[in-house]
């Protein structure tokens, strides 16, 4: 049966707008971004689909170009619009931090790092640039290592804060095999990275280890800083 044949109140356009995105399944969401199904499926059959295929709204958003259009019903075009939709929240919640003192929205550091870090199939080391209000200047990717290992060099950390005049910094980086906690390496590399920018009169405010779709794991709120 297809959409149009539902009851009002069951169509995910009318729940959405009545009641508000929050209360739609991640099925309903995608359906509404799909707009149609394909024959004999609607598009809330369709988005079911997607997500067993690729075990989720996480592994689906990060599957590759390729992956996603082998889907019967799928192709580049969605594909594009797929991650044009990722990228403007991406940059809609860039435009949050670089407005708003970071300590005031931790979860929109949280929300973006994870966007950006949560699906990498390699490890990737970032840091954000505050300026003195704690606003967000810019972000840079450093270092990219294996699935186990990244080398950060903390010369190379302090040049970089130095060249951008940054204030604080937040640091960043993901566990692609999905498992969150703090190494004793990631608090040993935080540790010598926060008494080399402590010469330079710069703050680490937090370091986030992002691991799947968990919220990313703070070392501040660990106690770890």
């Amino acid at each position: 049966m297809a959409i149009t044949d539902w009851p009002a109140d069951e169509r995910p356009r009318e729940r959405l707008l009545a009641l508000g995105a929050g209360a739609l399944s991640d099925a309903e969401l995608l359906a509404l971004f799909l707009r149609v199904g394909i024959r004999g499926k609607s598009a809330v059959d369709l988005a079911r689909d997607l997500l067993g295929h690729f075990g989720g709204l996480s592994p689906l958003c990060a599957a590759s170009a390729s992956a996603f259009s082998a889907i019967p019903g799928m192709g580049p075009a969605k594909y594009a619009q797929l991650q044009a939709v990722l990228e403007l929240a991406r940059r809609a919640l860039g435009e949050e931090m670089a407005r708003r003192d970071v300590l005031d929205s931790p979860s929109a550091v949280r929300d973006w790092l994870r966007l950006k870090l949560a699906q990498l199939p390699h490890e990737v080391f970032m840091i954000l640039l505050l300026d003195a209000q704690n606003r967000v200047m810019g972000n840079v990717e450093l270092f990219r290592g294996t699935l186990t290992q990244t080398s950060v060099y903390p010369r190379e950390v302090v040049k970089l804060v130095l060249e951008h005049n940054a204030a604080a910094v937040i640091l960043a980086h993901n566990h692609p095999s999905g498992v969150g906690e703090p190494s004793i390496a990631d608090q040993s590399l935080t540790k010598s990275l926060t008494q080399a920018l402590a010469l330079v009169d710069v703050r680490v405010l937090d370091h986030f280890i992002v691991a799947g779709n968990a919220a990313p794991v703070s070392f501040a709120e660990r106690g770890l800083l």
